[in-house]
């Protein structure tokens, strides 16, 4: 599984394709919106995500806000007036953050956030998650974009791609269905950073024209705004309280949001200065005359973009906004005036970024095979593997000529030679999908998974594929090539793709539960042959108990039951720990 992820300043997501369709994960709390925050404690490790974010306001100096708008940025180029937290600059003039008498990177911090949104991303699939699509503003330069990526190695992931914003917003948006050349604008205001792009979109292909934006203008900067606004009214010292501070952010950023809605509303603040409480009535008009000077650095930036990319407001075919200050109808209103058009909504604004890193995480996984090219394999195409799956080496929709392959391993102690049946189609079992050929590979006999054998497939441009088999032990190859891997009748592929549809979940479900079997049927010939061997050193409850799990194993095998497989295969590994160590001593001592 690839996962996609909108690192944002204010607020993260993070997804994946399921059945084929992206879906953002709720995190512990029942919402897909993870807030960027990051909380010191005097012991043990940070804490990410909403409880963090309930610490801001009683232990500002310790939560980090807002690191986006420092990483992989020099101190020099941080305004930090508005920061609870000191930054201060190593040796190499590099930002740090001062938490707790230590200085921590702005990527370290990040991992944390990352760290949170793996935990919600894994607790939501059930197993380990460990490769990742990260989004960026498209402005980014290349020492942002290399932090963003150390940022999530340190969290663990393997970072498949460090995706642009606005090309993310367009998939969301669907942009790349579009049949004919089209220009798009995607203004991409969050809580730090605004950029706007001018993408060209072609059968498919994304191109970026010309990017502008600023890294530290945001829907944070119009929460300071107000909240000095609200400090003046009612005479409050924010300077020297940074407590204080951080409480008032909190409540002037919830009057906000409520202002995107009605159009009055009133800040409560108790005990403001330790006593009194500020209670001021807010009207949309006023909150917007403290954020249009904020808005309106967004139009020269606008401007600039446009000219560099050679575009004329009125050859755009649509604008789209992205992130959540685009929900305010200042920020509506303006980016109409700019582009003099009425902006694209459809999409939900938190959430879009998000949703396209998904989908560019499922084209680099192959699950998703919609973002059409010209000449294209029409589907996708594959082998079969032990326990009778698809596993698919070019996903439809991919452009040729392509050229792809993969590594396998044999299944069984001492086989000979394995069958490569090659196989067209959408469906997650290999019997339901085309057979376009089949022969055989030899190879000299070998324990389980120690033979090894690469298959590629090169499709070349006259739409002909060629499958490639070697014995890498011995170099021994077998090619045959296959006329009808792209020329397929138009009708017949279409009923493929709608049955694969049709039956997604049925499909997957089956892929878990054989995956599933094949995982258990691997591991209870191996713990019998442990209890056989430790008879007289393991203890009988212990036996007992793994006997038990075997027996219930089994019977899941047999009802089908794949999450009460899953379950109990988690359970014998954990009372089988001792047998293992058992006998690992016992190997020590043979040798």
């Amino acid at each position: 599984m690839i996962v996609g992820i909108d690192l944002g300043t204010t607020n993260s997501l993070i997804g994946a394709m399921d059945a084929g369709f992206p879906v953002l994960f709720a995190n512990a709390e029942g919402s897909r919106i993870t807030p960027s925050v990051v909380h010191y404690p005097a012991d043990g490790d940070p804490v990410a995500g909403a409880a963090a974010r309930r610490l801001a306001a009683v232990s500002p100096q310790e939560t980090i806000v807002s690191v986006k708008r420092l990483i992989g940025a020099r101190s020099a180029e941080i305004d930090s007036a508005d920061l609870a937290y000191p930054v201060v600059r190593n040796a190499a003039g590099q930002a740090r953050i001062r938490v707790r008498d230590r200085e921590v990177s702005p990527e370290e911090i990040s991992s944390w956030i990352l760290r949170e949104l793996k935990a919600v991303a894994e607790r939501a699939a059930g197993e380990a998650v460990t490769r990742a699509v990260i989004t960026v503003p498209a402005y980014f330069n290349d020492a942002q974009r290399a932090a963003t990526k150390a940022a999530g190695e340190l969290a663990g992931f393997s970072v498949e791609r460090i995706l642009s914003e606005p090309t993310a917003a367009a998939l969301a948006y669907g942009l790349d269905k579009l049949d004919e050349r089209s220009k798009i604008a995607v203004f991409d205001l969050g809580g730090g950073t605004f950029d706007v792009s001018i993408l060209e979109l072609a059968g498919g292909i994304f191109q970026v024209l010309a990017t502008h934006g600023d890294t530290r203008l945001g829907g944070d900067d119009i929460d300071h705004a107000l909240a000095a606004w609200v400090a003046e009214e009612a005479g409050l010292d924010l300077e020297n309280d940074s407590g204080l501070r951080a409480r008032l952010t909190a409540v002037v950023e919830l009057a906000k949001c409520t202002l995107s809605k009605d159009t009055e509303t009133t800040i409560r603040l108790p005990f403001a200065d330790g006593a009194r409480q500020i209670d001021l009535e807010l009207k949309r008009e006023r909150l917007d005359r403290l954020a249009r000077p904020i808005v309106e650095r967004t139009q020269a930036h606008c401007l600039r973009a446009l000219a560099d990319a050679g575009v004329a407001r009125e050859n755009l075919d649509a604008v789209i906004l992205v992130g959540g200050a685009t929900r305010m109808p200042i920020v509506r209103a303006f980016a109409a005036e700019i582009f003099d058009r009425q902006p694209d909504i459809s999409q939900h604004p938190d959430e879009a970024v998000a949703l396209g890193a998904v989908i560019q995480a499922g084209i680099l996984e192959g699950t998703v095979r919609e973002v059409t090219l010209l000449d294209v394999t029409p589907l996708s195409l594959g082998i079969e593997t032990f326990g009778g799956l698809m596993n698919v080496i070019i996903p439809r929709n991919t452009t040729i000529p392509v050229k792809r392959g993969e590594m396998f391993t044999n299944a069984v102690t001492n086989q000979t030679a394995m069958r490569i049946t090659v196989l067209q189609g959408e469906r997650e079992i290999a019997k339901d999908n085309w057979q376009l050929g089949e022969f055989d590979l030899a190879f000299s006999p070998a324990a389980k998974g120690q033979a090894r054998v690469g298959v590629q497939f090169e499709i070349d441009a006259n739409g002909i594929l060629h499958v490639l088999a070697r014995d890498i032990a011995t170099g021994q190859d077998h090619v045959v090539e296959i006329r009808s891997a792209v020329d397929a009748d138009d009708a017949a592929v279409e009923a493929m793709i709608g049955a694969s549809v049709e039956n997604a979940f049925e499909d997957m479900n089956e892929r878990i539960f054989r995956e599933t079997k094949l995982k258990a049927e691997e591991m209870l010939p191996a713990v019998r042959v442990g209890l056989e061997r430790m008879d007289k050193e393991i203890p009988p409850d212990e036996r007992k108990r793994i006997e038990e799990l075997v027996a219930a194993t089994e019977s899941a095998i047999a009802t089908g039951h794949t999450s009460k497989l899953k379950r109990l295969l988690t359970d014998l590994d954990d009372a089988t720990q001792s047998l293992a160590t058992l006998l690992i001593e016992a190997a020590m001592r043979e040798d």
